[in-house]
């Protein structure tokens, strides 16, 4: 245990300067107006070397020779982390009590910084900033920034809000934290706003707001639409391996768009442009989406060419790409070879076990997770409740929810949403709505979990009111809650209904109908014997009708015996 022995001052307790000083002492404590005293310059480089080198009780003892706003900033610096935290509190508490705290302003914002790094205490942190008398730009953007970077997206948008009230000017810094906050909340008007201004105050030519900009767009936009992401790329003047890795990952994150990803990663090798790690692994989750493992083991190839390969989040995404090409041994491999496996590493693997319905194997995995004692998270558990529910093993299932539940687990809403997954799917429809009720928080994916479960298990009528309620909590349906309520329609043969909701889809949604959405109504005049306005609907339909749009009609032309209409459902389909 280091023993923290600060000389008590003998004067008042006041601000430092070389009036309060002992003049005796005035050369080796210099104040604000004494940066250049010969003394403190070589002690100053000895205490940054010993700090970075962790040699943390000498710094200690030699702060207690040489106190000043400069000493305490490096000491404040070097206790932010978890392990020396405690230290960082009690020199807190020393540099409110002799006065040093309101010396310099670089002291409260690493006062600020290490709470946040820490211990993530926002907190204390916002404690520190509220006690500072003197505030600057600075200040305030690195409070905005840690309230983005810890979660408090709502708290960060209203300190930008107070700053500008308070009369400062906003630069690229805190634009880029507030429009991460933006992002984090789904709040696109807002990030538009915030473009606007931006670009009047000339800071859209920067590669980070540029790459802010970018991220959100693809967040934000409905639906994975990335048309702004992409002119907010375009329009920036000069890029970088940032802004190339944003708009890769934009659209790998839009669900849609990962060969125009792989399309973009070539063109910034091409352009002399050398990738990061994060390009590397965001191009790899392409080649996975598109099952694709022939074009991300070229691009593997090359990572390992950079140096690259050994990155724990490359491997990660070479593990997910196999696994999402159906090739689990190779995935294997891939953990196996990792030199440093996280959480992370296992996750990936135990997710792909469980969606290529080798259950088993991730219920393995999950007791070797255990004995390495790195933790187990949310994901962890509802990968693992997915695998039960694939393989129909309810009573797997409910192990895994004894778990959680001792793992404190019971009210995180990812797993909430699994449980209601797993449950309606092995088929204790009524075990999934209890979870559901009980839930203190729910989002889209929760209410579309329940709808569903109701759907495919006949209670249509018990769906629709699901639907309802949902909307009336003020959540915005996605696609998929609209497939679940179009076979709820379908179920029960209730064809005005089901136009009702396509209709509403785009024009009160929002949402543009994709192919399982035409192919769910057809589904439903088909099965109500409206044959005749069935094939209308899909010659009125906007792109081409697919295999499952035309097999969809021929399985209700065959209950109905229209064998003319049947004949030319099965000729699309061979065609």
């Amino acid at each position: 245990m280091i023993t923290l022995s600060f000389p008590s001052p003998a004067q008042p307790l006041l601000p430092p300067s070389s009036k309060t000083l002992n003049p005796s002492r005035q050369n080796i404590i210099p104040s604000s107006d004494s940066r250049k005293n010969p003394n403190f310059e070589p002690f100053k480089n000895s205490l940054i070397g010993q700090l970075d080198v962790g040699h943390l009780r000498h710094a200690i003892s030699d702060v207690g020779f040489y106190r000043n706003e400069y000493c305490f900033t490096a000491m404040i610096r070097a206790c932010s982390n978890a392990k020396y935290s405690w230290i960082g509190e009690i020199i807190y508490g020393y540099v409110l009590k002799t006065g040093y705290f309101e010396a310099d302003v670089c002291v409260g914002c690493e006062l600020i910084d290490m709470f946040a790094k820490s211990s993530g205490d926002l907190g204390s942190a916002y404690k520190v900033f509220e006690k500072m008398p003197e505030r600057n730009l600075v200040t305030w953007t690195l409070m905005i920034t840690r309230f983005a970077q810890l979660g408090s997206a709502r708290d960060a948008i209203d300190m930008f809000l107070d700053m500008e009230l308070s009369g400062y000017a906003p630069d690229r810094f805190t634009y880029s934290s507030v429009l991460s906050a933006c992002t984090e909340l789904g709040l696109l008007a807002l990030g538009k706003q915030l473009h606007s201004r931006v670009i009047r105050f000339g800071l859209a030519l920067d590669v980070c707001v540029g790459c802010i900009l970018v991220n959100m767009y693809a967040k934000c936009t409905a639906y994975g639409l990335v048309d702004d992401s992409r002119k907010t790329f375009d329009r920036m003047p000069a890029h970088n391996v940032m802004s190339w890795t944003a708009i890769i990952t934009a659209y790998v994150q839009s669900g849609e768009c990962d060969k125009e990803a792989i399309e973009l990663f070539c063109r910034m090798i091409s352009g002399q442009i050398q990738p990061n790690q994060f390009s590397f692994s965001s191009v790899l989750k392409a080649c996975g989406n598109l099952s694709n493992p022939y074009i991300g083991e070229q691009v593997y190839e090359y990572a390992m060419k950079l140096g690259l390969a050994s990155v724990n989040c490359v491997g990660n995404s070479l593990i997910s790409m196999y696994a999402k090409s159906g090739r689990m041994e190779d995935a294997r491999k891939a953990f196996d070879i990792l030199f440093e496996k996280n959480l992370i590493s296992y996750n990936a693997i135990v997710d792909g076990y469980a969606k290529n319905m080798e259950s088993e194997e991730s219920f393995l995995l999950f007791n070797e997770i255990a004995d390495t004692g790195i933790g187990i998270n949310a994901f962890t558990f509802a990968s693992l409740l997915s695998g039960a529910a694939s393989i129909g093993a309810m009573s797997k299932g409910e192990q895994i929810h004894g778990r959680l539940l001792k793992e404190g687990f019971e009210s995180n809403q990812c797993i909430c949403n699994a449980l209601i997954s797993m449950y309606s799917r092995c088929g204790n429809i009524e075990a999934a709505f209890q979870v559901f009720d009980q839930m203190e928080d729910r989002n889209v994916i929760s209410w579309t979990s329940m709808i569903t479960g109701f759907a495919k298990h006949g209670f249509a009528a018990r769906a629709l009111e699901m639907f309802r309620k949902m909307l009336e909590t003020g959540t915005r349906p996605n696609e998929i809650t609209f497939v679940a309520e179009l076979s709820a329609c379908s179920h029960v043969g209730m064809v005005s209904e089901g136009w009702k909701h396509f209709n509403s889809m785009y024009e009160v949604h929002g949402i543009v109908p994709r192919m399982e959405h035409y192919a769910c109504l057809v589904d439903l005049l088909g099965w109500s014997g409206l044959l005749v306005e069935a094939m209308e609907f899909i010659n009125s339909m906007p792109f081409m009708a697919d295999a499952l749009v035309w097999r969809t009609l021929l399985g209700a032309c065959r209950v109905h015996g229209n064998t003319e209409l049947g004949k030319h459902a099965a000729e699309m389909i061979l065609e």
